[in-house]
Formats: C-alpha cells, sequence, structure tokens
C-alpha cells in the first residue's frame, strides 16, 4: 500500500546551493509527522519542494504512489495539499473571513465552505470574535490560527505546518499544538516542520532530525525524545 505522502531520494537546489541531498520519509493516512532541525537544515526547503514552490533536480515527491514533483504549486494544492506557510502570509488588507473565503476559492459548495467557516470558528473562538477584522491588525497568534485556519479551509487531505509556534508567546504555542492534536483526531494528517522540538516531539507520532540537508536521525517520536543527540542539540540539555 502506497504512503499518503513519500519523497524518495530528494535533491533540491537554490541555484547552486544544494539545499537538500538525497532526503527520503514518508507520511502515513492519519499520522502527525514532523521535522525537526536548527535554521538552514533544510526543513522548509523540504515543504517548499512538496508543495511545488522548488523542483527537485533528482528524485520524487509522491503522493498516494503518484508522481506530484514538477507539477505548478496550484496544482499540488488542488490534489488535496494544504499549507500555512512560515511568516503565515496571510493577507493584511482582507478581514479574518475574507481570508477563510480565500482559502475555499478553488470550491463551489457553497453550504460547506459555511460548514467549514464555523468549524474553523469553533477550533480559534478568537477568529470569529474578530471576523470583520483586517487581517494585519491582528496579532501574532491570531495570524497563526488564521492561516492554519485558510489552509482548513481548502479541505486538504494532507496539512503542512511550517513553523507554526515562530514568534509567539508561550501560552500560544501551547493552544496552536493542542489544535494541532485536534485537528489530527479528527482525521487530518500533518507534516510539521518546527524548530520547537521539545512540542514537536510531544504532539507528532513520528519524527525526522534534519542536518544540512539530510536526514540524520528517524523514528518514533517518544523515542527522539529520548535520544542523547537529539536532548543536546534541540531540547537544551547538557
Amino acid at each position: 500500500m502506497s504512503h499518503m505522502l513519500q519523497l524518495d531520494n530528494v535533491h533540491s537546489f537554490y541555484g547552486h546551493i544544494h539545499a537538500l541531498k538525497g532526503i527520503s520519509l514518508y507520511v502515513d493516512q492519519g499520522e502527525i509527522v514532523t521535522l525537526i532541525g536548527s535554521n538552514g537544515a533544510g526543513k522548509s526547503s523540504t515543504i517548499r519542494t512538496i508543495s511545488g514552490l522548488l523542483h527537485p533536480r533528482r528524485g520524487q515527491v509522491l503522493l498516494e504512489g503518484k508522481r506530484i514533483d514538477g507539477i505548478p504549486p496550484h496544482q499540488v494544492a488542488g490534489l488535496g495539499i494544504g499549507q500555512a506557510p512560515e511568516g503565515r502570509w496571510i493577507f493584511p488588507r482582507l478581514t479574518v473571513m475574507e481570508n477563510l473565503e480565500m482559502g475555499a476559492f478553488s470550491r463551489n459548495d457553497h453550504d460547506g465552505i459555511r460548514a467549514d467557516m464555523n468549524y474553523v470558528f469553533d477550533l480559534f473562538p478568537r477568529l470569529k470574535e474578530r471576523r470583520t477584522q483586517q487581517g494585519g491588525t491582528l496579532s501574532g497568534g491570531e495570524q497563526q490560527m488564521l492561516a492554519i485556519g485558510r489552509a482548513l479551509m481548502a479541505r486538504p487531505r494532507l496539512l503542512l505546518l511550517d513553523e507554526p509556534s515562530m514568534g509567539l508567546a508561550p501560552m500560544l504555542v501551547d493552544l496552536i499544538f493542542e489544535t494541532v492534536q485536534n485537528i489530527n483526531k479528527e482525521g487530518m494528517t500533518i507534516l510539521l516542520v518546527e524548530q520547537n522540538a521539545l512540542m514537536a516531539l510531544q504532539v507528532a507520532h513520528r519524527g525526522y532530525v534534519l542536518q544540512t540537508g539530510q536526514i540524520v536521525l528517524q523514528g518514533d517520536a517518544k523515542r527522539l525524545q529520548a535520544n542523547e543527540l537529539v536532548r543536546k542539540a534541540y531540547l537544551g540539555e547538557d
């Protein structure tokens, strides 16, 4: 049986810079899989390669056994891969509701769109309170909620989350990760890229550790949490 998502020996470049050096990983239906690593390790390059923003020079990206590397990002999104990108990238001049509607731009099932918007408002009550507010006037945490909500409005089968805790206060970090777990419990498959290794490994089922464009460790999240290299390099332990 095919994995939901699989990267097989993927090499991606920015010009002459070799960003991903033979990445192989997989995500199965219903999992939370996390990619952890320091800045420049290749985490966001992996997400960009999956979403079609970066085309690998070698290797394959497969969705349920079918190659998707080389197709443009809007077609990747149309296949059921949603993304909340690093830095959020919401539309600052649009209201919260308009941002969410943009997430559903490829849909025409009006009743379903309304139901999904209510679902997002149930997940993030603050967004409901601010639904007529412009996105650019929201706090960083609220913008992150909006970025996740907008991704969910496309009804993806696989959700890519790129650094969802970046720049957030600890209380909001807890809320975002609790929401990630709740979304997953309802059946969403998630690939989570995160610098906060401790939080990521607490919510994930499995994980991969990236260093300079290569996977150096992989396995069950709890085992990675107990790994000496991970504890010293990423969990801040001596």
